[in-house]
Order: structure tokens, then C-alpha cells, then sequence
């Protein structure tokens, strides 16, 4: 026999209600989180994590059946979506195709997005306004699984140290998994193949400073297990990963959570959680809130790339415009 559906709700977000049906089926078992849960958070986060997505591209990690069940990476909007939902089109040239991806630019498109089933929110790094020019920065400090945080502490107060020898302000956040982000707005002016490059320049910088913590070596099998990778990568074109506020689909409903830069020495990213996170936002608000304040540029690192294409050390990996 078939499970019972709970009926369905209507809830408030911004200027728009939505539809939210199944509100009682469980997508987090460990913890008894329900769908509704879940709609209940984005809204507690909700300046946030819209303030996180706007006007991006976005990939959405859908769960129809909870974390027991498959995931989902959906990048189109399906028909019959709301005509208030907003989209942007964004085109994978190898592949000769197109897809009109969720442009989040208010509450009750997270809220829509949520009532399809998505648990994680995964942002271009560039706006609709041009898709081909990213306007923010990733750094990605990745452990490899026996690297320990006391080590992606230590890497992240070097990084913290470069960008302010470059008079660049980073704004940075948990994972929601092992790692942190920093995440820079940039000006676009540049492509994706020059803010990879220039993200790698940051890399061997941080790895020179910290060669015993640090690797960029692109092959997984040349990395030491014990490492932190600087991933450069993730800025290449139709990369991405989770936004600010992004609840993770992971058993302990971790989300990927603003912090402050005086924080990090004693975090323990376990600590945000769906259950935390919104007490937290409610006291102080959202860290990233001055984060498109200013665009910073890439000249300098632009010339340390340069520098070290110059010296022999080009880029690995591959990737383009």
C-alpha cells in the first residue's frame, strides 16, 4: 500500500505565497527534519540566501524521496513553474545545448524551489547580466579525508594573509562539509579561463607560504592523503558549489555558513546546522551582508600568473572560455 500524503500548505514568502504539498515527508531521517522544516529554514535565512543567489545561474540538488533516496542535479526549470519564477539561460557549447537555469531574486523562488524537493542551492559565479564574466572569486580550501581542520585553520589564516597584502577583502564560510570557502566579488571585467588563472596564482602563493599544509597538484593520485587543496578549479565555467545558507545533503543537515575571519581558530563547522543556523542569523545577521560592496580586481594576481606560466609552472588542468 502506498504511504499516505500529508495534505498540503500554503505559505508567505515575500509578495508571493506557494503551494507546498507532502509538507510531513521526512528528508532528513537522523534528525526527523520534514520537508516543511526545511521550507521553514530558507525562510528564517531568507535576505541570505537570496542575498547568496541573486540573479545567478543555479543548479539545483533535489531529493524527492528525502536523503534515503536518489539525488537529483536538475539545471532547468520545468515547465509549469509559476510565471513570477525567474530564469536565465546559460549554453554548454561542447555539448551543443542550452538550459533556462532558476535566477533566484526573491524569497518565494528558494521557497518554490524548496516545494520542488531541493535541499542544496549551487550558484554560477557569474550574473545574468553576463553569464561569460563572473564577478566573484572562489577559494576553496579542500581536505583531503586524513587532512585534520586544525590544518584548514592554519591554511585559511595564510589565505587571510595574502589577500590583505593584496588589499583584498575575502568573506568566508563553512562548507557545510569539511572544508571553507572564501568567497571575493571581483569586477567583471574578466573570463572564466583569466579567474582560474588567477585563482591558481593564488593557490602557489598560499602553497608556497604553507608548503607543508598546502598542495595545488591537480591529480588526485599525486596528493599527499594529509593535505589541504587549494582548488582553483572551482572557478572554471559552469562549476559550481554550494552557496552561503545552502543547507548540505548530508545526515546531519549541515549548511554552508558565513563566519567571521576571528571565528575560524575555533569553529567546528558541525556546529551550523538546519536546527542552529537560524538563532544564529536572528542574532547576527548576515555576515556576508557587505560582501557586494565593493569589486576588487585581478591585475596583480593576473601578473603572478604570468610570472609563474613565465617560470614554467602552467596550468595542469584544463579549462576555457
Amino acid at each position: 500500500m502506498a504511504a499516505s500524503k500529508s495534505p498540503a500548505v500554503t505559505v508567505e514568502a515575500g509578495d508571493h505565497e506557494v503551494r507546498v504539498s507532502n509538507p510531513d515527508r521526512v528528508y532528513f531521517p537522523a534528525l526527523g527534519l520534514t520537508k516543511l522544516d526545511l521550507v521553514h529554514y530558507y525562510l528564517a535565512v531568507g535576505d541570505g540566501i537570496v542575498r547568496a543567489l541573486r540573479e545567478r545561474p543555479c543548479m539545483l540538488h533535489r531529493f524527492p524521496d528525502g536523503l534515503a533516496g536518489e539525488k537529483v542535479h536538475q539545471k532547468r526549470v520545468p515547465h509549469g513553474a509559476p510565471d513570477w519564477l525567474e530564469t536565465v539561460r546559460v549554453s554548454f557549447p561542447r555539448y551543443k545545448r542550452h538550459a533556462d537555469e532558476l535566477c533566484v531574486t526573491k524569497p518565494a523562488d528558494v521557497i518554490w524551489a524548496v516545494q520542488m524537493s531541493t535541499v542544496e542551492f549551487h550558484p554560477w559565479n557569474s550574473r545574468r547580466a553576463d553569464t561569460e564574466r563572473p564577478d566573484e572569486w572562489r577559494i576553496d580550501l579542500d581536505p583531503m579525508p586524513d587532512c585534520p581542520f586544525d590544518r584548514v585553520r592554519r591554511v585559511a589564516a595564510v589565505a587571510h594573509e595574502v589577500l590583505d597584502e593584496l588589499g583584498i577583502v575575502g568573506y568566508p564560510k563553512t562548507s557545510g562539509g569539511r572544508g571553507l570557502h572564501v568567497y571575493v566579488r571581483i569586477a567583471p571585467r574578466w573570463g572564466f579561463t583569466d579567474v582560474r588563472r588567477a585563482a591558481l596564482a593564488f593557490a602557489r602563493e598560499v602553497e608556497r607560504r604553507a608548503p607543508q599544509d598546502v598542495t595545488t597538484a591537480w591529480w588526485r593520485r599525486e596528493r599527499d592523503p594529509s593535505a589541504l587543496f587549494v582548488d582553483y578549479n572551482q572557478n572554471a565555467r559552469d562549476h559550481t558549489i554550494a552557496s552561503a545558507y545552502s543547507v548540505r545533503g548530508v545526515p546531519d543537515a549541515t549548511v554552508s555558513t558565513p563566519v567571521d575571519w576571528a571565528e575560524i581558530p575555533d569553529l567546528d563547522p558541525r556546529d551550523f546546522t538546519v536546527l542552529t543556523v537560524p538563532e544564529r542569523f536572528a542574532a547576527r545577521g548576515d555576515l556576508h551582508a557587505r560582501i557586494d560592496d565593493e569589486a576588487f580586481p585581478l591585475d596583480r594576481l593576473l601578473e603572478w600568473a604570468e610570472r609563474d606560466e613565465a617560470a614554467g609552472l602552467g596550468d595542469p588542468g584544463t579549462a576555457s572560455d
